[in-house]
Formats: structure tokens, sequence, C-alpha cells
């Protein structure tokens, strides 16, 4: 008789950069994979594409640019370049998914040009550059992804990283190649209200991202629960990546088995 989880509601990923710390990228690339989990990284750049295609693993997105900001032509122009180099090395690796953010991030989180106070042209011309990557991402059969941040605890200064900024963003370019990367952990720390928020951005997300509050650690180590989130991504019709992007409060394989629970309906 088969259960009622053998096929999965949505298909979960897990963080390389944020678990199994002690270890090698490669090996905590194969580490994740063995356990049932699609991969994620950060910084392409980093990393030997070569040897992380080797891996085997699925990819399920990866940051999607190198350097650049949305709301300025000469940093949109610099976003755009380094977003085509991106989406090479995702074809090496065969992530769908390419993740970006109001401005560039420094190793800190930090915005490398600040710029929480968006004047009307900034709106104007961050629009303009999600529609230049929704060609490329037309063109090369790849999706752009736009994260909410929180600026109280990690990403202070950076532009449209609010959920509603970004939502107002993807949803006034309106091209299936820019979807909302939703951080339910950014999310809590900065707005709240999460599961009118998953329902408000129903139409337009094109990956969940979650973590626990505080601390940033798997579901059930903080104060969200998730499986009441779970539930509300099931009634909107939700049945694609969740990602887990946290730490891991102890053990790092419990860690991904308290996510895939929170996340087995």
């Amino acid at each position: 008789m088969n259960s009622c989880h053998d096929a999965p509601l949505f298909t979960l990923a897990a963080c390389a950069e944020m678990l199994f710390r002690d270890l090698p990228i490669t090996e905590r690339i194969a580490r994740i994979d063995a356990l049932g989990f699609q991969v994620e990284i950060w910084d392409w750049s980093r990393h030997d594409i070569k040897a992380l295609a080797a891996t085997g693993a699925t990819f399920s997105s990866m940051t999607g640019y190198l350097e650049g900001t949305l709301a300025d032509q000469e940093g949109a122009d610099r976003l755009v370049a380094t977003a085509r180099e991106s989406i090479a090395v995702a074809k090496r690796l065969g992530g769908p998914r390419l993740n970006l953010h109001g401005t560039g991030l420094d190793g800190q989180g930090l915005p490398v040009q600040p710029g929480a106070e968006m004047t009307g042209p900034m709106w104007i011309r961050a629009a303009d550059t999600l529609h230049r990557l929704a060609d490329l991402g037309q063109q090369h059969g790849v999706t752009f992804v736009l994260e909410n941040l929180n600026t109280t605890v990690d990403h202070p200064g950076v532009p449209f990283a609010r959920a509603e900024d970004v939502l107002a963003l993807v949803e006034s370019v309106g091209r299936p190649e820019i979807r909302i990367m939703l951080d339910l952990y950014h999310a809590q720390i900065g707005e709240g209200n999460l599961i009118e928020l998953v329902r408000c951005c129903a139409p337009y997300i094109g990956e969940v991202q979650v973590a626990d509050v505080p601390g940033r650690c798997e579901p059930g180590s903080g104060e969200i629960h998730y499986p009441a989130i779970a539930r509300a991504l099931k009634e909107i019709g939700y049945r694609g990546t969740v990602g887990l992007e946290g730490w891991a409060s102890g053990d790092d394989e419990l860690a991904l088995r308290c996510f895939r629970d929170a996340f087995t309906l």
C-alpha cells in the first residue's frame, strides 16, 4: 500500500553554503543530494563549477549576478552583464533559477550601494532592469527570482528589500521570467503576517526560502509555525521548490529531517 508521503507536495532544497560546513563544498553538495534534497548555492564564482557539476546533484538555484544594482544605469548595465555570465554557469549546473537582490551584497551581507529610500526614478529604472533580465531569461530558458531581505538584522540599507516592494516590482514587470524568491525568514523579521503574504504573492512565487526566527535555523527551532505555512502554500496551489536557507541549530542531518517534516503534508 502506498504511503500518503510517497509523492511529496513540494520539491525540497537545501543551501550548501550553510550546512555541513566542516566539509568541502563538493562534499556538502554530495551529502545534501544523498539525503534527497536539491542544492542551492550562492556566489558561483567562488566555486569550481566543473567539480560542482561532477557531483551529479540537482541544483535548484544560485546567485544570478556578480555585481551591479537594479536602480541606476551603470549598476544596471553591470548587473545585466554579470547575469549573462551567471546564465552560462546555471546551464552547466542545470539550475533553473537565478537569484537577485536590489543591489550587490558584500561579504557581510551589506549593500554595495545602499539605497533604502527609493525615489520614483529608481522604481522606474529597477523595473526597466528587470525587463532586460526577463529578455535574457526568455532567450535562455531561465527564471530570475528577486529575493526579499530584512533590513533590521541581516541586510541594512538594501534597496527594494521588503517583500511588499519586491511584489510591487515583480507585479509591475508582469513577465513569467521574473518571479519572487519569497524568503519567509526575512519576511518574518521585516513584516510578519506570513500566511497573508503567501496569499498575496501567490501568482508570482518562483521559489520559497525558509529558516526560523530568531537564529536563522531549521523549522521548529524558533517562532514560525512552518506546518501552517506549508498548508497555506498548498491552499494557494503552490507546488514548487521550498529551500532551507538556514543554519543547523545542532546536527545538520537532524535539521534537514525537521525541515522535511515541516513541509510533508
